[in-house]
């Protein structure tokens, strides 16, 4: 019976994670639907036009954790002061992350517009023909340029979406992104392939179609959270200054800095093992591209998971709630593994049909195919690391979380890819199946380390 109460919640528990996470789920599966289509789009235009597209994606996706990163520390902080209703708090804290947003940016921008071809030119096979490589190179370029004018309003979005989400509002983010997400649909069609008498631009219509999506997210989140000014009390006043209390600043640069550079190594490690997985053929960007597309769609509930995880613990942890906290957790790993077996399961039975509807070569739908095979199974396994991650990170534990995630990606993920790819001749089915094994080991040390409660903390209260 103690493990049964230890792993099962009761019906009123179960009713706060789906209010928070059911709106996160029905947005990022909208999210996930119109990219796989924004992608098949693409992938019918051609190969390499849809291989150019997941290389600078994979660049900004760099971009996109840093900026997540970056505000994550002053979001640990705002968790918990909206467990304990303090606006001030809160409002101190969406202005360390504007301040981050706007230094992101500018980082991201200045890196790259100066080392834009060398960054694209680490994806291109040896074994390329000149003509593909330099139409792949050509198709990249053309599709960053546009991509980097919407940085700005990703960043601005992310202040204001994740404060709103740290209090439990999930709807209003979830509205400002399904409106995004049908604007960039509908433009990704004019656009690409010139309908209703736009031009036909191909991969720079779908750059411009995000980037007008973006503006469109920031643009709803920001004046409808401004207009509910009564609902959301800490939005009033919000940017008249920019002042933070100083040891608040430093706090959340010390707590936030690991996270920082934790996302950045993190999504530097994805975008190498790409690289590695590339030197086996300019097919497999393609193929990976078509997986990751549709592996997305699968993930959202473990990826919302993690975010029911911070918001809930971290509410728990700031009211003092210790022993709601720590049941929480173990509620949450529960629920989370259980649907990514379900999820997991369905993914493995539509593998073989899925690659299908794109416009592609045979050998890149098969590689696709035997990808998804991997990722399914693996599933349960990715929920559980991800959801310690979260647990970790929601006591300000920013160091561990940073050793957890990062560290063990470059010291033991990155290595044992670059060695398996290099000097090895082994087909590139199996070695993503082996490097994607590692978080196997990952699971276990995060098991040992929210078993020992090291993650328990209340941050605001530290004096």
């Amino acid at each position: 019976m103690k493990l049964k109460s230890t792993l099962i919640g009761t019906k009123d528990f179960y009713m706060r994670v789906f209010a928070i996470v059911v709106p996160m789920i029905i947005q990022n599966t909208i999210t996930n639907v119109v990219s796989l289509l924004d992608n098949v789009m693409v992938g019918r235009v051609g190969t390499l036009q849809m291989s150019a597209v997941t290389i600078v994606n994979q660049l900004m996706f760099v971009f996109y954790l840093c900026v997540f990163g970056g505000m994550a520390g002053a979001g640990i902080f705002a968790t918990q002061y909206a467990g304990a209703n303090d606006n001030d708090g809160i409002r101190h804290c969406m202005r360390m992350k504007a301040i981050v947003g706007a230094l992101m940016t500018a980082l991201a921008l200045g890196v790259f517009l100066i080392f834009k071809q060398p960054l694209i030119e680490m994806y291109i096979a040896k074994d390329t023909t000149p003509a593909d490589a330099a139409a792949t190179i050509k198709y990249a370029t053309d599709y960053m340029n546009v991509m980097l004018i919407g940085l700005l309003p990703f960043a601005i979005m992310q202040v204001y979406a994740s404060s709103l989400r740290e209090v439990g509002e999930t709807k209003l983010p979830m509205f400002a992104s399904v409106s995004a997400i049908l604007v960039n649909l509908v433009f990704n069609y004019f656009l690409i392939f010139g309908k209703f008498g736009f031009p036909r631009l191909e991969v720079v219509g779908a750059a411009i179609a995000t980037v007008l999506s973006r503006f469109v997210e920031a643009g709803i989140i920001i004046i409808a959270s401004t207009i509910k000014h009564k609902k959301y009390p800490f939005i009033k006043g919000v940017f008249k200054s920019l002042y933070l209390p100083w040891n608040l600043a430093k706090q959340i640069t010390t707590k936030g800095m690991p996270l920082l550079v934790n996302e950045f190594l993190w999504s530097s490690s994805m975008a190498f093992l790409l690289q590695c997985y590339s030197v086996r053929g300019i097919d497999v960007l393609a193929a990976v591209n078509i997986s990751n597309t549709v592996n997305n769609l699968f993930n959202v509930v473990f990826l919302t998971m993690g975010n029911a995880v911070a918001i809930i613990v971290g509410q728990h942890l700031g009211a003092n709630r210790i022993k709601e906290a720590k049941q929480s957790v173990w509620q949450l790993l529960t629920l989370s593994v259980g649907c990514c077996m379900i999820m997991g399961g369905i993914m493995a039975c539509l593998a073989p049909f899925i690659p299908h509807i794109y416009k592609t070569e045979p050998e890149v739908k098969q590689m696709a195919t035997y990808f998804l095979f991997v990722v399914a199974a693996l599933m349960p396994v990715f929920a559980f690391a991800h959801n310690c991650y979260f647990t970790l990170r929601s006591g300000g534990r920013t160091l561990i979380t940073f050793i957890f995630d990062s560290a063990f990606a470059w010291v033991i993920v990155v290595p044992f890819a670059f060695v398996l790819s290099k000097y090895t001749s082994l087909p590139v089915v199996p070695l993503y199946l082996l490097v994607q094994s590692l978080d196997i080991i990952k699971c276990i040390i995060g098991f040992f380390m929210v078993k020992k409660g090291m993650w328990i903390r209340n941050i605001i209260d530290m004096k």
